[in-house]
Parts: structure tokens; sequence; C-alpha cells
């Protein structure tokens, strides 16, 4: 037994060397035992708490034992899914009355099982007699000891003492036994019955004196333990790299896993398999010359003097074919990368979108094309840390230009063949606008796989963030819920009207209205990571929407108009009329959301129990009902009977004119550029804000709209 343990500890930690079989930062070993994962030293170190260890360190060496089942552990074996157990013995009282007893303890329910193919049920003393039972107490097997004095014999076949194989997948063994011939007993014990492995015959057995000095009664006072392997499965593992599994018996649940050939470690963790190094050991190698490792093998050059005399031989022609081969590759290379970029721009619709910008007046210096190098270096080789944000659409990187400007790059994940005619021509469009209200586009890189656009930067968030999440030192003011609802009225109003051609938003909402350093409000998200529709007269985008802001008239006619763009500024303005969000159900009616609340709100007079706390204390009463009339007229059920964005834009600017005097006028500074991303389909996280877009080198103590932090 000593001798074997040995071994497998030797074995153990040369494994350990090249790779780590536990968790990170946990112990390895409990006194000489090595402990690997799924196994471990506490309860965060092991996959569950069937697995999990406790390390005596009150003995020396210390001990390590199983939490769940309360047994000493010998050694664990990843290669064969077993754990060599202690297993506490004691005699047998003699009977000559068949009695039907449980062996040990009880597995069931566990993640453990008594292994058929290493253990053995052993009956120690002649005259005796023992039978397996199931679970329903039938006879499975038995056998029987018969005496024979002067044998020297310890397999246990049957002199002096038998065993009985076990079956496959037991958690648990009922067993009976009785004196088959009567005999003189000594203290009422009549030998043992207990589980073991198979080895413990040829390596423990004749270490016992006691055991073989009478063997009707066999006693010892040293024998109290006899190992035992029990094997073990491990649900929901997540496995390594470079591993496999297999079923080894009918009765396992789950796989027994090892690491490839090639490789060592730890199946059960991730990254828990690693490379072998075949030629650091010369027992691993079979190569004369020079030994090369690579992933999971070898690869052996030819030895050095041969290699000479080759050289020798040819030296200058392979030279100068070397130089030849060389000055090709680099050639090739330079003219397929040139190749692929030019692929990449046909593909993403380069061509059409020089054709349009020539046509369009001043398009060339309002959108530029940059070049992929040029956007990878702004962006640190889209370096992780400098992400933004992610959607379903693509990842926004911050990036620097060579002029000092922080911009936002959106990189695609993908754009069909049938969008890009499209998609051009909303990029176009867009790069016409030109109004302080609205986000505006920079340009774009088509030589890449997937296009890139690059937008302006805003730096102080969302209009809903500002609502729904106010900071602690910062609230909207009514002032500022004005002032803001004007912005965007008049935003909305030039793309209906004052745009060279009509433009629908289709997805006005608060997340898609930022705030830069001065609290003005600019719209955002046209749906350029969309593709557009043309008709003959206007323009939209295809975009869908978003629930709480559809157009009820729109959502049953599928027709989108310029009134669908009104009723949900609409929406907008309820939001800040009342801090609450469009899904709410705020109101006494189940199922009531937010706009059907406000209505009823004010059909009944009662619409002053709904208006958010600050704007009851800043604003006028007058003033709030102007505006909550003018939402309402925003929400007509009809399209017809809705205003104009222009008309509403004329309501607001009168209202913001009585509310802040004739002499108001905001200070803004038209040549200052802060960039943006469409942020509508990326997911920043909750507690980041929008603190990540910040440009550092903008800001001033004149500002008037804190940041967000």
């Amino acid at each position: 037994m000593g001798s074997s343990i040995a071994i497998w500890i030797c074995l153990s930690r040369t494994v350990a060397l090249a790779v780590s079989l536990t968790k990170p930062n946990c112990p390895n070993t409990c006194g000489s035992v090595r402990i690997p994962y799924p196994f471990g030293i506490g309860a965060e170190c092991s996959a569950n708490s069937w697995f999990t260890v406790a390390c005596q360190d009150s003995s020396f060496p210390p001990k390590p034992s199983l939490s769940s089942i309360n047994v000493e552990i010998q050694s664990v074996s990843l290669d064969s899914g077993t754990v060599r157990v202690i297993e506490p013995v004691s005699p047998i009282n003699c009977s000559d009355a068949e009695k039907i007893l449980s062996m040990g303890r009880s597995l069931i329910g566990s993640a453990f099982t008594i292994s058929a193919f290493q253990n053995s049920l052993a009956l120690l003393g002649c005259n005796n007699s023992i039978w397996l039972h199931d679970a329903d107490n039938e006879t499975i097997r038995g056998c029987v000891a018969v005496c024979g004095p002067n044998s020297n014999d310890t397999s246990c076949n049957g002199l002096n003492c038998c065993q009985i194989p076990l079956p496959e997948g037991f958690q648990q063994l009922k067993y009976s036994y009785y004196r088959t011939v009567g005999s003189s007993i000594k203290d009422n014990s009549c030998g043992y019955v207990f589980l073991t492995e198979h080895n413990w015959f040829q390596e423990d057995y004749k270490t016992y004196g006691g055991l073989h000095s009478d063997m009707s009664s066999p006693f010892d006072e040293r024998f109290r333990s006899a190992n035992m392997v029990l094997e073990w499965e491990v649900e929901n593992a997540t496995l390594s790299n470079y591993s496999s599994c297999t079923y080894i018996n009918a009765t396992r649940s789950t796989p027994l896993c090892s690491c490839n050939p090639g490789f060592e470690g730890n199946p059960y963790l991730p990254g828990g398999c690693q490379d072998i190094n075949e030629c650091q050991n010369a027992t691993l190698n079979i190569c004369p010359g020079t030994c090369i490792n690579t992933l999971g093998s070898y690869i052996c050059q030819p030895p050095a003097s041969k290699l000479a005399t080759i050289a020798i031989v040819s030296a200058i022609g392979p030279l100068l074919l070397l130089i030849a081969a060389m000055g090709c590759y680099r050639v090739i290379r330079k003219r397929l990368k040139a190749n692929r970029k030019k692929r990449f721009f046909t593909r993403n619709g380069g061509m059409l979108l020089e054709r349009q910008l020539h046509s369009t007046d001043n398009g060339v210096e309002k959108t530029k094309l940059f070049t992929a190098k040029e956007l990878a270096k702004a962006t640190d080789q889209y370096n992780e840390n400098r992400v933004l944000g992610r959607g379903g659409q693509g990842t926004v990187y911050k990036g620097m230009l060579k002029d000092g400007r922080v911009v936002a790059v959106k990189k695609f994940q993908k754009v069909g063949k049938d969008d890009i005619e499209l998609f051009i021509n909303e990029v176009v469009i867009l790069s016409q606008i030109n109004h302080r209200h609205i986000v505006k586009i920079l340009g774009c890189c088509l030589e890449t796989e997937v296009p890139l656009l690059v937008y302006e930067f805003i730096p102080n968030g969302t209009l809903f963030e500002h609502i729904h999440h106010p900071n602690e030192e910062f609230s909207l003011t009514w002032e500022m819920r004005i002032r803001i609802a004007t912005d965007v009225a008049s935003a909305i109003s030039y793309l209906h009207s004052a745009a060279s051609a009509p433009i629908y938003h289709r997805d006005i909402k608060s997340t898609n209205i930022l705030l830069d350093n001065k609290c003005l409000a600019k719209v955002a998200d046209f749906g350029t990571s969309r593709t557009i529709s043309i008709d003959q007269t206007h323009l939209t985008t295809r975009v869908l929407g978003t629930f709480g802001y559809f157009d009820p008239e729109y959502f049953q006619s599928s027709k989108y108009t310029d009134k669908s763009d009104v009723y949900s500024f609409g929406v907008v303005i309820v939001e800040l009329l009342t801090g609450e969000r469009t899904i709410s159900l705020i109101g006494d009616e189940e199922g009531t959301g937010l706009i059907a609340y406000f209505l009823q709100s004010m059909e009944n007079n009662q619409l002053f129990d709904i208006i958010d706390s600050r704007v009851l204390e800043e604003g006028q009463k007058e003033e709030i009902m102007d505006i909550a009339r003018l939402a309402r007229r925003c929400l007509h059920l009809k399209g017809k009977k809705r205003p104009t964005m222009r008309e509403v834009a004329a309501e607001l600017e009168r209202i913001q004119t009585r509310t802040l005097g004739p002499g108001f006028e905001l200070s803004y500074d038209e040549t200052e550029h802060h960039s943006v991303d469409l942020y509508d389909d990326f997911h920043i996280p909750s507690n980041s804000s929008y603190t990540m877009w910040l440009d550092t080198n903008s800001t001033s103590t004149s500002d008037v709209c804190p940041q967000l932090m």
C-alpha cells in the first residue's frame, strides 16, 4: 500500500510541475495528498459540496477528508475518475442465524459510487459465509470460506478467506453472514466482513499477523481500516480545450474526461489542459536533430552537421532565392492588401458614395471618407479599452483623430449586400443636415470588411438618463424641460419641412435625445445604422420604432407619416411633464400605461396629480396646462387632427418666451464640436451611465449642465 501511494504522489507532482490541477489561488495538497479539481480544499475551491475537502491540520501530517461523506482521502485520480478512501473495519459477531446488515455508509444521492472494478466484499474467518443482497433484500451472490489450517495462501479465493465481486453502480451494500460450522469462539468474534480494493490482499493482508494465527476467528488489534475505491462524477463541468470525454461503463451518467495526447493537466478546469513540451524530456521525443515543440506534438529538424553541409554546397543559390522570395512576398502582400481594400470599398458601396457626394453641393466637404489606417490609429487598433458600447449591429469605439477631435467610431457586425445602396443614400442625405440640434455624421470608412461610421461626440448622455436617473446633485429644472422640448421640436420641424427633402425620423424617444455640456438637446439616431426607403416625395427609414412611442394609427395602417413623429414627440413631452417611463403602470386600473393615464387625468381634471414634483414647484399652472394641452393634441388618435411639427415648435417657442422672458437667449458656440453615436441598440452598463463618452478636454466651469459622473 505504501509503495503504490508513493508512486501516485510522485506522478501527481510531475504533472503539477507543468500545470496546476486546482482552481486559481487554491491549495494543491493536504499533507502529502494532492487534491485536484473538482475536489478542493474549502467550498470555494471545489466544484460543489460533494467534492469539498477538509484538511485536518490537527494531525501530522495533515489528513484530508471528504466533508460530504466524512471519510479520509488516500488519493485522487483524474485519469480513472476515482478517489481512494480509508474505510473503518471492525470484527463481526458470531451468529448461527442469518442477519441482513448494511455495509459502511450510504452514498445514495451523492456524486460517488462504489467501484465494482477495483473493490470486492471480503470475508476473513473460515467456516463463515456471506451473501450480497439488492435493495429489495433479494440475494444476488455470496461466498463461503473453508478452513485450511496449514495453508499460507493469501489470495482469498475460498480458503480461510473469500471475496464477492461487486455489481456496478451500487451506492449502498446490504449483506448477510452466518456461521456455517460450529467451532470454538473467542470473545464472540468470528472474523471480519469489509469492503476493500483488490490489491489489499497482495500488499496489506500479510502485514497483519493476528489475521493468520487463528483462521476460524482471525483478529488483529492493528487492523482497523482498509482502503476502498469510489468512483466520482461531476455534472455540468466546464471542460478545458484540448480535452475529450468517453463513457467507460453503462452505469456512469457522465463521461470520464482526459487531456488529449500531447497535453497534460486537468480537463475539468477551463484552460486546464496545457501543451507538453516534448523537447524538454528526452523520453518523450525521438529526435536525432533539433527538437522543436509544437501545440500537442513536436517536429524534428535534421542534425546541424547535415544542414551545414547542404548550406555550404548550395549557399549562393538559396540565398538569392530567399532574397527574391522575400521581395516577391512583400510585393504580393502589398498588392493583395490593396486589392482587398479595393474589394471591400466596392462591396460597401464606395463608388456609389463617391458619385453621390460629387453630385451633391458641398457634399465632399461635409462627409469625409476615412481610411482604415486612420481609424485604426484613432481607436488604438480597436483596443478593448476603447469600447464604448456593444449592440446587435456592432461595436462603438472612442477615438481621437489626428486633428485632436474625439469621435465615436461604429464598427458594424454585418451589412447585407442588398442594403448597401440604401445605406449609402442615407449617409449622403444625413450628411446634408445642418442644424445645431441634430447630431452630425462626420464620415465613414468603406475599405474594411464591414463599414465604419464616424460621428460627433455628445458628452452628457441622453434625456432618458436625466429624467429617470437624475444625478444626485442635478436634476432638470422646469425651464430646462421647456427649452429641451423646444430644441427637439425645432429639429424635427427642420427635418419635416426645412431639409432638402422631407425626412421622417421614425424613432423619436428620450433615449435618442442627447444633451451636450450646456444642456442643449440634439436629436440622434436617424436609422443610419439601418436601411432607408426612398419614394417620390419623401424619405423614411424602415425602423419599426419603440414600444411606448408607437403611433397607434401607424401600428394599424403600417403607413408612416410626419404626424407619426408628432405622436412620438408628444410622448416625450409627457415624460418631461410627469417624470414617468412610457411603459410605467401608474394608474389605478391594471394595464393602464402612461399615455392612457395622462389623457384620462386630463379628462378628469386631475392632471396635477401625475405631474413631476419639481415641475409643480417651479412651473406656473397655466404654463403646465399649455404644455399638457399641446401634448394632448400631439397624441390625438387621428393623425390628421394632430398639429404639424412646425406648429408644435412655434407654440413651444411662444411658451418659452413667456416663461424665460423675451430677452432670453441661449449661450451657444456654433463652432464647438463634440462627437456622438447613435446610442440606440447599444447596451451601456447602468452603473456607468454615459461617463464613457465624456470629452475631458471640452469641459469648463461655465457649463450650465453638469456632465453625468
